[in-house]
């Protein structure tokens, strides 16, 4: 029988319950197993006596391992090559960012070094998108949510995570229950993440859209827009034949009427698809009545064989200032990260590794650059 990851919480708490054990028991567990990661159940103290028994038949402390972890050369981010339990890989990475750049009112910005770690919710996904690595992969699975959690759990050995952005692999709204309930988890001891530190990214998937402020309350919704009209999304995006663009905008309204949040548009800056004057004007007139903050995103190419060119830095900041100015839209520029590890946006997909590669290595593609 194969064991589930302890930090699956449906599972655990329905097997404590089913055996009469209080179910908050999972707390002191996680934390145990986040402390110790080689740890074995014994060790942990003070549970019910057949709160072991259970733990022995039923679950592991981790169900995946890291397998590789690579290290940009500026030392910004790290990419996580995580093994699953069936033998498959997904990736995540560490992105960190100086909050003390720049200046606030005349003097130096306070603060530090903060981690944001960017989780995949599926091995490969189907939407299909042309510019997107993972894409290429097609789906292969959805992951538990213990397998979700597990990533953070990972990831907090080598960085103290302050932020969790669902835009790894996988359309986190095609695996909606997993989704929800390991971000719930999340929120909760040990992790205690704050909701507003954590967003969810979509395609655009209405009917999970619909429903997510209700079931994740305070949690941020960003939405891989990418083109201003339907006839560019679905050429470049195939998935978006099946949510039109006025039923997607209608329930973004929605959202942003019941969770009063802002929505952030995420938006892939294509050499001569989507990157001209008129792109700019038209996104302007769409998003004119939305609160929401646009991240252009410079395209990263997926090796040599890519039907698409980076736009120009000129275009880019051009495009930037129409829905700055004109349409007074708070419009920022993606900052690229983890080029040179393949773990910058639209990068991942993950490739068989090579079990001589090391650690540290840079030759493995980003997890939206991998091929299984």
């Amino acid at each position: 029988m194969k064991l589930k990851s302890v930090f699956d919480a449906t599972e655990i708490k329905s097997e404590f319950e089913s055996a009469g054990i209080n179910s908050n028991f999972a707390i002191p567990i996680w934390k145990y197993v986040i402390q110790n990661p080689d740890c074995v159940w014994d060790e942990i103290p003070s549970l019910p006596s057949a709160a072991y028994t259970i733990l022995h038949s039923k679950f592991k402390t981790l169900t995946s391992s890291l397998h590789s972890l690579f290290h940009s050369s500026d030392g910004t981010t790290s990419k996580l090559l995580i093994k699953l339990q069936n033998g498959a890989f997904v990736e995540a990475v560490i992105m960190r960012y100086d909050t003390r750049l720049g200046m606030c009112g005349g003097k130096p910005r306070p603060g530090g070094i903060r981690s944001t770690l960017c989780i995949s919710s599926q091995v490969g996904c189907k939407m299909g998108c042309t510019f997107c690595a993972t894409g290429s992969m097609g789906f292969k699975s959805n992951l538990t949510s213990g397998e979700i959690v597990e990533q953070l759990v990972h990831a907090s050995r080598i960085a103290d995570i302050r932020n969790i952005v669902f835009m790894g692999m996988g359309e986190p709204l095609n695996n909606y229950n997993a989704v929800v309930e390991a971000v719930r988890v999340m929120l909760k001891q040990p992790f205690q993440l704050s909701p507003k530190r954590i967003t969810i990214s979509t395609v655009g998937i209405v009917h999970s859209i619909n429903k997510l402020h209700n079931d994740l309350p305070g949690v941020s919704l960003a939405v891989s827009l990418h083109a201003p009209v339907q006839e560019i999304r679905c050429q470049i995006m195939p998935a978006a034949r099946a949510f039109p663009l006025h039923k997607l905008m209608d329930s973004l309204q929605t959202f942003q009427k019941n969770s009063q949040q802002k929505i952030f548009i995420e938006y892939i800056m294509l050499d001569g698809v989507n990157d001209q004057e008129q792109h700019a004007h038209l996104l302007g007139e769409l998003l004119k009545t939305f609160q929401v903050v646009i991240n252009l995103i410079p395209f990263n190419p997926i090796g040599s064989t890519s039907q698409f060119k980076t736009t120009s830095v000129q275009n880019v900041s051009s495009f930037q200032k129409i829905l700055r100015e004109t349409y007074k839209i708070r419009t920022t520029i993606r900052k690229e990260m983890g080029q040179d590890i393949s773990g910058a946006c639209g990068q991942l997909v993950v490739n068989q590794p090579d079990n001589k590669k090391t650690p540290g290595a840079v030759e493995l593609p980003d997890i939206e650059d991998l091929h299984l």
